[in-house]
């Protein structure tokens, strides 16, 4: 799942997903093309040190903007035409910050120009999550959702270091990818599966370090916020203005603490609790899960006999979590020649949870394999959720989650320790417990780089207002993350709101007072009162 469970695949594409299926400061107007029109440097770091400013080489790039299609991974019925709008660029940042002379990655941006330039107030970043999501191939993949935004901001999208055409990391390939997706049991057992579990956790990150071991060092949360002051400042803006989705909202608030007095209007949807070691994320992303989980099966529910999965809505999550435990004994016939797991059968179901959307197509996958047998609908699923094509490929978007995940955290969980956790974690949800208790110690294991990093700071004393949203019934990141980052990001700064709804992400589910909320904070500078609720 994601790793804020593994804030990882699911965060990252049920966010374009729900979009492709439905995210102060000043207000001067900014002028394009003045890069380094505001200084940068960098805050000090965690010894109070100050670490070396950055070369004019690089605070002064300018982007060389050219006309580009749209990324085929975003054409969609939603996506504009190739070459309808979009430009691309590539902006060289430092590999490790701690020297700022040495060797640079790219870091890929594609932007939309704001349709009034007259009213132009500058650029708009957009991260939509992961970690590991491309900014560059999601953009031009939420259609006409950031229309009104475009009036009056360049929108841009950019791969995070280690991600895509940021350097982006590859650790195996994508037979290697379908043998773990279809063979390998994520709840393991007993003592042969356990082994096989944490061999293919190892292999995976062996296969990282071979291919992309250069950068792993440097994909980290801070380091990518650092690049995000970078962009600021080439793209000529003295404030930086950020939308930022489920990981974005972690890599802003890092942002926010390391630059204060540079935060422009920033905008935190779906978001991760700050205060949260890995444990905790997966207790909260259990319950998260298992409260997303109800909601659909009372609705489903509601509709009578024509639910699969009964009447009760608890009789209806041991129903699913009965058929899981069958589907570990004997897995499904599905389309292809291919079989429905355990693993796949549950990705299929998380996939379906993080948007109201898929609802419908949820219980039509439920009632295939309860009534008919056949696993087809929950594979297919489980597949746009692994990112897989109908030829089997993988995108490595993973690849980088995993990365950047492991790349923040300093825990390392053994088997023994997640198995001590399997009867709290089965109490909290039967559907999804036991998987996420022994992601914590597989996603990780052997990882090649060991970092200190532990919860993110993200008090911002002095910043200009940031909204912070959480949605009643977010699965991956649960509601009450949203007030603990408002708070921790200080009295005056963290401006609170509650979307009452369903599903991952506020301001692309629809909901009009959500989004009327938010766009007149980017476009006019109004802030919304603490507490402000949209249902």
């Amino acid at each position: 799942m994601s790793r804020t469970v593994r804030a990882g695949a699911l965060a990252a594409v049920a966010l374009l997903l729900a979009a492709t299926t439905a995210a102060c400061g000043d207000k001067e107007k900014g002028k394009e093309g003045a890069p380094g029109k505001a200084a940068v440097s960098a805050s000090p770091g965690a010894d109070g040190g100050e670490p070396p400013s950055l070369p004019a080489a690089l605070t002064g790039q300018k982007p060389r903007w050219k006309e580009c299609g749209a990324p085929a991974a975003a054409l969609g019925s939603s996506a504009r035409a190739p070459g309808a709008r979009w430009q691309c660029a590539t902006v060289e940042a430092p590999l490790d910050y701690a020297d700022p002379d040495g060797d640079t990655l790219g870091i890929a941006l594609i932007r939309a120009r704001a349709t009034d330039r007259g009213e132009r107030i500058g650029s708009l970043l957009l991260n939509f999550g992961g970690p590991g999501n491309s900014g560059v191939a999601s953009l031009p993949g939420w259609g006409t959702v950031f229309d009104d935004l475009n009036s009056r901001y360049d929108l841009v999208g950019f791969d995070p270091r280690g991600v895509a055409g940021s350097s982006g990391v590859v650790c195996r390939d994508s037979e290697a990818m379908e043998a773990a997706a279809s063979r390998l049991d994520h709840t393991p057992d007993d003592a042969a599966e356990e082994k096989a579990f944490l061999a293919d956790a190892k292999d995976f990150a062996a296969g990282c370090e071979r291919r992309s071991g250069a950068v792993l060092p440097h994909v980290g949360t801070e380091s990518a916020a650092r690049d995000l002051d970078l962009l600021r400042a080439v793209l000529g803006d003295d404030k930086l203005h950020y939308l930022g989705f489920s990981y974005g909202t972690r890599l802003g608030a890092v942002y926010a603490h390391l630059f204060p007095q540079r935060v422009g209007r920033l905008v935190l949807d779906a978001v991760s609790d700050p205060s949260a070691d890995d444990v905790r994320h997966a207790r909260n992303q259990t319950t998260g899960f298992q409260r997303a989980l109800d909601n659909y099966l009372a609705d489903c529910a509601a509709q009578g006999t024509a639910c699969p999965a009964g009447g009760d809505p608890a009789a209806g999550a041991e129903k699913i979590a009965g058929l899981l435990r069958r589907l570990d004994r004997d897995p499904l016939p599905a389309s292809g020649g291919r079989e429905l797991t355990e693993s796949l059968a549950r990705t299929g179901i998380v996939r379906a949870l993080y948007t109201e959307q898929l609802w419908e197509q949820l219980t039509g996958a439920l009632r295939e394999a309860f009534e008919a047998g056949t696993g087809s609908r929950l594979l297919a699923l489980a597949d746009a959720y692994n990112d897989r094509d109908e030829n089997g490929r993988y995108s490595s978007q993973s690849h980088s989650q995993r990365a950047i995940s492991c790349a923040d955290s300093a825990d390392r969980m053994s088997l023994g320790e997640a198995r001590e956790l399997l009867p709290e974690f089965r109490e909290l949800s039967p559907v999804f417990g036991e998987f996420l208790a022994w992601d914590l110690a597989g996603w990780c294991a052997g990882w090649p780089v060991r970092e200190d990093a532990g919860r993110p700071e993200v008090s911002a004393e002095g910043a200009d207002p940031i909204l912070v949203i959480g949605t009643t019934g977010d699965p991956a990141t649960p509601y009450e993350g949203a007030r603990i980052m408002a708070d921790g990001l200080g009295e005056g700064v963290g401006i609170h709101l509650t979307y009452e709804g369903e599903g991952h992400g506020a301001y692309s589910s629809g909901n009009a007072c959500m989004k009327e909320t938010v766009d007149a904070y980017f476009l006019d500078g109004e802030v919304p009162g603490d507490g402000t609720t949209c249902s």
